[in-house]
């Protein structure tokens, strides 16, 4: 028995076998992390895109604070459930911002330069398949995604 012994040690049949069996778990967290990310980041590319076709239907009209509802209602629609918008809108006087439907419909003193701007943020939540219990990412799991445009309209 004790001369096998040496030529049991010398046989490396079986190693790629057992390195492999301890590898494939973390490679396949790694590929299903992967998988989250290139999601993630899809999912937020599409909110960006809803925002920008949101800004293109306030350049195909003058944009009235009257109109912010309805913009906010079509780019909730087209982000999908779960999805909340904002609609910005400001006047800057000088760079001065001021905001509200008040004072956007307003004129600056004479002499200012004026500059009225509409910004359209959608926020969707995405709940990851890995990272939503192996990291911290607060609000159970969920992290936030944003999709902003804004247009300069005078």
């Amino acid at each position: 028995m004790m001369k096998r012994f040496p030529n049991l040690l010398r046989q490396h049949a079986g190693n790629v076998t057992i390195e492999l069996a301890l590898l494939a778990p973390i490679l396949s967290v790694m590929l299903v992390g992967l998988i989250d990310v290139a999601t993630a980041y899809s999912a937020k590319l599409r909110l960006e895109q809803v925002a920008q076709r949101t800004v293109e239907k306030v350049m195909q009209n003058s944009f009235l604070p009257s109109q912010a509802a309805a913009l906010k209602t079509e780019a909730q629609a087209a982000a999908g459930a779960g999805s909340t918008a904002t609609v910005t809108y400001w006047l800057e006087c000088n760079a001065v911002k001021m905001t509200g439907a008040s004072a956007y419909t307003t004129a600056c003193p004479d002499g200012q330069q004026y500059a009225r701007y509409v910004q359209i943020a959608i926020t969707k939540n995405y709940t990851p398949i890995i990272l939503s219990s192996t990291v911290g990412t607060g609000m159970n799991g969920n992290i936030a995604l944003t999709g902003t445009a804004g247009i300069r309209i005078q």
